[in-house]
């Protein structure tokens, strides 16, 4: 602990000059401390062997996260046996201590797996059976990607009900390991795992496309065949085809920045629209107030911090029936903030793409008014604070739109900012930007922001409490701001704003608060979004693709 390190830091001063610990105090140590925390995570997560000890007598311990496997082979109790120096595999054993690989060939027929296997990559996927439960393995297969960029990915579906409408699947990119089981919720949560799936049942990684399974649990059983699709491929194309042509004509063309003209009506009819916004009740002055309560036979699909990634959302769209989903007012999207403003270095100051994002995501209200909706973020004003690495991206981007389109273009856009809801609610889930208010709340207070400012600032731009953010928000906040709504205790709370590191996309439970999702949806590599399937709130990601340019270059409208 802090407290721990600091005691020792002051008792060796005793034994010599250490320049590091001159105006030593609690605080810089818990500082210090936090960024090692950082540091060893990140390395973690980086496929890194990193020990950590509790104390300078104790023995090392391995790192193991929720979906780790957990324990590394040098752990187990069994030794790994080793080939004999009479084959060509002991030799490789004992100059390079690299132990043989145990191919597995696939068939027609059910094959048990009863010890680590390497299935080769062959672009086809394959069936693996867990107790009564069975798991499709596909190949992903990105749009407009170069051969050799490819990256060989998997997407592990349950075949009963895969393809249809708003269905839940999991991806193992390349170099992930999983563990699969009713220990790992996420899995457990997208496939509704039986009692004949073990706890930790199975791991398997990812090696260059090449699957590793590992039987975990010898009680039970672990099955494969090959499954054969040969359509598949032309099936996904010609759905996808489908899609972007309708997102096509959703937009009037190739995705690119509208004309002056149009761009300026298109925000103006929007603005119209949240003045008199669906499922949103009217503050004390009759203006739209800050909630939004959506009826329970709505499906959200939420959508993070996409920070001006618009093949990310164009990508989204065109998934799994989404666009179909809005279309037939069957499910909702849900923008929680910050489209805006690019955070790739290099690309901070380039503010096309803001426009261009805000351009597509006003179209998509302005035709699904009821069944699209943006919350307000804290990058979702003009404010001369909004700054990142010290670029002030809220003038650099009001600039932009000045020279762009114009003086009321600006004007209206800020009506635009003005009138955007903050909070999002049904009986299932709760949503803002950023987080919780500080202070206890009610719904009345909610839908009257405009006269809570200091709350209105919160649910914008809160943090969740870390070991290096002491001022954020704890679990005592969030179950306070979802009974002050009148929800149940377990009630979804979904946020974005706070990634919690740098690769990541969705954290389950945040900060230990269970319920608690934190999502962000602008990663270059593709879209993270969480979406509601049966009941339950399901993490989903995708690749990236170059939509933007596939579109443009999509036949012309009939």
């Amino acid at each position: 602990s802090a407290k721990t390190i600091f005691k020792r830091r002051q008792a060796r001063a005793n034994e010599g000059y250490f320049p590091v610990d001159e105006n030593l105090s609690m605080e810089m140590v818990e500082a210090q401390l936090a960024v090692y925390q950082q540091v060893v995570l990140y390395l973690h997560h980086q496929k890194m062997q990193v020990y950590i000890r509790k104390s300078l007598d104790k023995p090392p311990m391995y790192i193991a996260e929720k979906e780790d496997i957990g324990i590394p082979g040098w752990l187990s109790g069994e030794p790994i046996p080793r080939p004999s120096l009479t084959t060509i595999d002991g030799w490789k054993w004992l100059l390079l201590r690299k132990l043989p690989i145990n191919w597995f060939t696939l068939s027609d027929e059910w094959q048990p797996i009863t010890k680590e296997s390497r299935i080769a990559y062959d672009g086809k996927p394959l069936e693996l059976r867990l107790g009564k439960q069975n798991l499709r393995f596909y190949p992903e297969i990105p749009l407009g990607s170069r051969k050799k960029d490819l990256r060989k990915n998997w997407l592990i579906t349950d075949p009963a009900t895969f393809g249809s409408h708003l269905c839940a699947f999991a991806r193992l990119r390349v170099g992930e390991t999983v563990m699969i089981g009713r220990a790992n919720r996420k899995y457990k949560t997208i496939f509704n795992f039986g009692k004949s799936v073990g706890k930790r049942h199975v791991s398997i990684s990812n090696e260059r496309g090449d699957l590793v399974i590992t039987p975990l649990d010898d009680q039970r059983r672990v099955e494969v065949v090959r499954f054969e699709d040969s359509d598949r491929k032309s099936r996904i194309e010609a759905r996808r085809y489908a899609a972007l042509m309708e997102l096509k004509k959703i937009y009037g063309g190739p995705v690119e920045l509208y004309a002056p003209d149009r761009a300026l009506a298109t925000l103006t009819a929007v603005n119209e629209i949240l003045e008199h916004e669906a499922y949103r009740p009217v503050d004390k002055s009759g203006r739209p107030g800050g909630l939004i309560e959506l009826p329970p036979e709505k499906i959200p699909i939420f959508v993070g911090d996409l920070h001006a990634q618009v093949n990310n959302l164009l990508k989204i769209l065109s998934e799994n029936k989404f666009l179909e989903g809005i279309e037939s007012e069957s499910a909702c999207l849900i923008i929680l903030g910050d489209a805006v403003h690019s955070e790739i270095p290099g690309q901070m100051e380039e503010m096309e793409s803001s426009a261009l994002m805000m351009d597509l995501i006003l179209r998509l209200k302005q035709l699904y008014p009821a069944n699209v909706f943006y919350l307000r973020g804290n990058h979702d004003s003009f404010a001369a604070d909004i700054c990142k690495n010290g670029i002030c991206q809220s003038n650099l981007f009001k600039k932009r739109l000045l020279e762009l389109r114009g003086e009321e273009y600006v004007h209206q856009m800020e009506i635009f900012y003005d009138r955007l809801p903050t909070v999002i609610k049904s009986d299932r889930f709760l949503a803002c930007h950023a987080g919780p208010p500080a202070r206890k709340t009610s719904r009345k207070e909610i839908i009257n922001l405009r006269a809570h400012p200091d709350i209105a600032k919160e649910i914008v731009s809160s943090r969740l409490k870390r070991s290096n953010y002491f001022a954020g928000y704890t679990k005592s906040d969030v179950k306070r701001f979802r009974k002050s709504l009148k929800l149940a205790k377990a009630t979804p709370f979904i946020v974005g704003h706070t990634p919690l590191d740098r690769t990541g996309s969705v954290w389950i439970d945040a900060g230990e608060i269970k319920n608690h999702f934190i999502l962000y949806s602008g990663r270059p590599e593709g879209p993270a979004l969480l979406v509601e399937i049966n009941n339950r709130i399901m993490p989903l990601s995708y690749p990236a693709e170059p939509l933007i340019n596939i579109i443009g270059k999509m036949r012309e409208i009939d």
